[in-house]
């Protein structure tokens, strides 16, 4: 049992959980700490959580789990904020989408990595935001990634992997390199296809028309370009030295296929789509026997 659970940054990620584990029965108390009040106050009539402070020392303090979900480009700030205020007892863990980035700011402002700090990053999330968009079923058989490092306590990563299985999540471990190494390619090189790819035809003449006349594989593929903008510039900043690979691996894949595509090579074409569709319904039908 979460005797008070403090949430700082109540959005999707961080108030799914809230919601996930008080119908799970499992936390008694969720103080939530943000700084939009319209947001806060939503949070609260919607029974995401209890109550409410624009104050993140005053949010943790007595709380034996905190959950970080504020953008990258806020973590450090939020870590200071909560230095010198944790109760003996607090288990902190985030969900920042980029584990070296957020470790770095973990040794920047405690000058080590604590024991009571265990990283974490939820494999799940919609293209929206905000507290409204919160919603208990998120977790449910999805992975959350923990990357615990060598100082991380024992205990402190128990509980952190029970609370996450508690939202219905299935808990993995990888190392924090390995772990941006493989965000890279899954989820922050197809976000920033997305976006480039909106952006570009959006600057096209004939964009109306364009958008007007977009199929379903449009919008499925473009989907996520409806993400939180600064959330995802922040995302490819902190993961820039693994994205910059992958972006230059795939640059050179579409050089390929342009070239496939100019000398009319439809037996090239041919082979990488069905390489690529034969991959693909592995995947799904993995995922769909999990």
């Amino acid at each position: 049992m979460i005797e008070k659970l403090a949430i700082i940054g109540v959005g999707l990620i961080g108030g799914s959980a809230a919601l996930a584990l008080k119908e799970e029965g499992v936390v008694k108390e969720v103080v939530g700490c943000g700084r939009g009040e319209a947001n806060l106050i939503k949070a609260q009539s919607l029974g995401v959580i209890d109550h409410y402070t624009h104050d993140v020392g005053a949010a943790v303090k007595g709380a034996d789990m905190v959950l970080l979900s504020v953008p990258l480009g806020a973590m450090r700030d939020t870590l200071s904020g909560i230095r010198g205020q944790l109760a003996d007892h607090a288990v902190v863990t985030d969900a920042g989408s980029v584990k070296c980035s957020v470790v770095n700011d973990v040794k920047a402002v405690f000058g080590e990595i604590p024991g009571f700090f265990v990283p974490g990053h939820p494999i799940a999330g919609t293209e929206r935001s905000g507290a409204e968009a919160a919603f208990a079923e998120l977790y449910r058989n999805r992975r959350v990634i923990l990357t615990p490092l060598q100082e991380t306590d024992k205990d402190a990563l128990l509980r952190v992997e029970r609370m996450w299985q508690q939202c219905g999540a299935d808990v993995v471990q990888m190392t924090v390199e390995h772990h941006d190494e493989v965000l890279a390619a899954t989820s922050h090189l197809p976000h920033m296809l997305a976006f480039t790819l909106v952006d570009s035809l959006a600057r096209m003449k004939e964009n109306d028309e364009i958008f007007r006349f977009a199929a379903g594989g449009f919008r499925d593929f473009t989907r996520i370009a409806s993400s939180n903008p600064v959330m995802w510039r922040d995302i490819c900043i902190a993961n820039q030295s693994y994205l910059n690979e992958m972006l230059t691996r795939f640059a050179d894949e579409l050089h390929e296929l342009a070239e496939l595509l100019q000398s009319g090579d439809e037996t090239g074409l041919l082979e990488i789509f069905q390489r690529a569709k034969k991959a693909r319904d592995r995947y799904v039908d993995g995922v769909n026997k999990s």
